[in-house]
């Protein structure tokens, strides 16, 4: 028996030990990695920069953790990120041109705007910027028609057809599993909650949807017009007609200035930079030349840049979300730093909890008393994320920012008929008053119920409405006409007055400068809320991000539909969200 104990001991002893070295080299290899990760990348002379835009594109770039190691799903990429390596090759003696290698991006127009804005700004220093694709979208296409020289693969395709908009309805999926969705809301086209009780578009979803889409691809079609020197009208017929069948087509119409396989395109760019053909051409990667930014040195003057990115909820919210809690405690904290003399709201958002957005509000209120405090909108900044930026000193949107939808919804469903029709359940109840057992989703709300959560949303749209006219310095009823949860491009907000210039993140950036007296040059950026460190990433965020990887993975391109059941189950209070979770193709 003493032999037996010793040999366990010994076991368990051996088991700590390996654990404690596993865990230490663990960490070693993490280290290591996030050293790796920082680490200056060398560039030779005569290089050329490559950017290939064939991740998602987010606001900020997001921290490596050991997930995006162990899985073939690419992280995102930076917007600052890309515009901040592209400024910097302008002036980069040893970069001496750009490859423009993108396919299918990624990214909201007007994200796209800022990236095609920064090439345009390139470009004026005399250097080349060569594109190629094998296949273009016509997202890609739109970054491309800014290249001296435009290679499209002879077997590649070029889509050039205009712009659309699906949205999937549930009503009769609803029907079958017996889900009675109980809806509230206000305004004709606040049509956020059309597809849990429609089977298709309303006239007012369709007209919005269908005037701000024309509006993004009006504005699309002029810049191609201009930099492909092709009369505006022309170009309306060749993507309304889609006379693009085929990469033929777009080189005998003018799209592109070349028919040629990478290779070809290479060797033109070696011939502008004086490498022999059977020579390597020096390329360096966006990702690695982005790791040769400077760190941020903050000063004494600061301009703080909070990034407002996802749906809007309450609490801290995640990586991906703006979180009342968080993102207040942000712009607290830019208020209270006497060091910050302006502040810089990035918002990229459809909304969310109206709870959630008013919580932001009252800060930017607070804000504004005692700083410039500008909203810079990305692609969308609608119902919630238009509620968070309406209180600012000035708005500032891209012309094809999707903006607006002043309104708000709540959905309830009665999942009583689905539980005992479908798969056998029932449920009974004990209340202490008649009310007690509100909000609940197990049987049918009485009429009066339903008239009591109505005005509870009719109350809560006031609210909205009512604050969006004094932060737009309009009559109450002239904002309404605006509103009703209508969506708007930038360039129609603007001229509505729902916004106040049209213009890109440095643009707002100028505005605050201006409006705190800062000279260019005189002031650093404070970028919020502080990201997570690599090691901070890893350990929080490992298993939550390997799971959806996962998930994306298995479900392919059903997972939207996941993403979409996910949200609406999650929704909490009433809510200012966009009208349609929109893909805009």
């Amino acid at each position: 028996m003493k032999q037996f104990f010793k040999y366990v001991l010994a076991t368990l002893t051996g088991l700590v030990l390996f654990g404690i070295l596993s865990f230490v080299l663990v960490i070693g290899a993490l280290i290591a990695l996030a050293s790796s990760a920082d680490k200056e990348v060398t560039v030779a002379s005569n290089s050329v920069l490559e950017i290939k835009l064939d991740k998602p594109l987010a606001e900020r770039e997001s921290r490596s953790s050991l997930a995006s190691l162990i899985s073939s799903q690419a992280d995102d990429i930076g917007l600052e990120q890309v515009k901040e390596a592209i400024g910097r090759a302008k002036d980069d003696g040893d970069i001496k041109g750009i490859l423009l290698n993108v396919e299918l991006v990624q990214g909201g127009m007007a994200s796209l705007e800022e990236i095609r804005d920064a090439l345009l700004d390139f470009k004026k220093s005399g250097k080349f910027i060569v594109s190629y694709a094998d296949a273009q979208s016509e997202k890609s296409y739109y970054l491309a028609s800014v290249a001296n020289r435009i290679y499209l693969n002879p077997q590649g395709t070029l889509e050039f057809n205009g712009l659309s908009s699906e949205t999937y309805y549930y009503k009769n999926l609803f029907d079958k599993l017996g889900v009675e969705p109980y809806i509230f809301r206000v305004g004709s086209f606040k049509s956020a909650v059309e597809p849990y009780f429609r089977t298709s578009m309303s006239d007012s979803a369709r007209l919005q949807t269908s005037s701000f889409l024309n509006s993004l691809n009006d504005y699309m079609l002029g810049h191609v017009a201009t930099a492909r020197h092709i009369p505006g009208p022309r170009l309306k017929v060749i993507s309304d007609s889609m006379l693009v069948h085929n990469a033929d087509d777009a080189k005998r119409l003018g799209l592109v200035t070349h028919l040629g396989y990478y290779d070809q395109a290479t060797d033109y760019i070696k011939g502008k930079v004086g490498v022999a053909k059977d020579k390597k051409l020096s390329t360096i990667d966006l990702s690695d030349y982005a790791k040769n930014s400077e760190d941020e040195t903050l000063g004494d003057n600061r301009i703080a840049v909070i990034y407002a990115e996802g749906d809007i909820v309450t609490g801290k919210g995640g990586s991906s979300s703006i979180g009342s809690t968080r993102f207040a405690e942000a712009i607290r904290k830019a208020r209270m730093d006497d060091k910050v003399k302006a502040v810089v709201l990035r918002v990229n958002s459809p909304g969310g909890s109206s709870l959630a957005s008013d919580i932001i509000y009252r800060e930017v209120v607070l804000t504004k008393k005692v700083k410039p405090i500008i909203c810079s909108m990305s692609d969308v900044a609608a119902s919630g994320g238009y509620f968070i930026a309406m209180a600012c000193d000035t708005i500032v949107a891209h012309p094809n920012t999707i903006t607006g939808s002043i309104g708000v919804f709540g959905v309830l469903p009665n999942i009583g008929p689905f539980l005992s029709d479908k798969i056998g359940v029932t449920t009974d109840r004990v209340k202490t008053g008649e009310f007690s057992d509100i909000p609940t989703i197990t049987r049918p709300l009485t009429a009066y119920e339903k008239q009591q959560l109505q005005q509870e949303v009719d109350r809560i749209y006031a609210d909205f409405t009512t604050k969006a006219a004094q932060g737009r310095h309009m009559p109450v009823e002239r904002l309404r006409r605006l509103a009703s949860g209508r969506v708007w491009s930038g360039s129609e907000a603007k001229a509505r007055g729902l916004v106040d210039v049209l213009g890109s993140m440095d643009d707002a950036l100028r505005i605050a400068a201006r409006r705190a007296n800062l000279k260019e040059g005189d002031y650093s950026l404070q970028r919020l809320p502080r990201q997570k460190t690599f090691l901070e990433s890893t350990f929080s965020s490992l298993n939550e991000e390997v799971r959806l990887r996962m998930v994306k993975q298995e479900m392919g391109t059903l997972y939207p539909l996941y993403e979409q059941y996910n949200k609406l189950i999650q929704m909490r209070g009433v809510q200012a969200r966009m009208p349609f979770e929109m893909t805009i193709e």
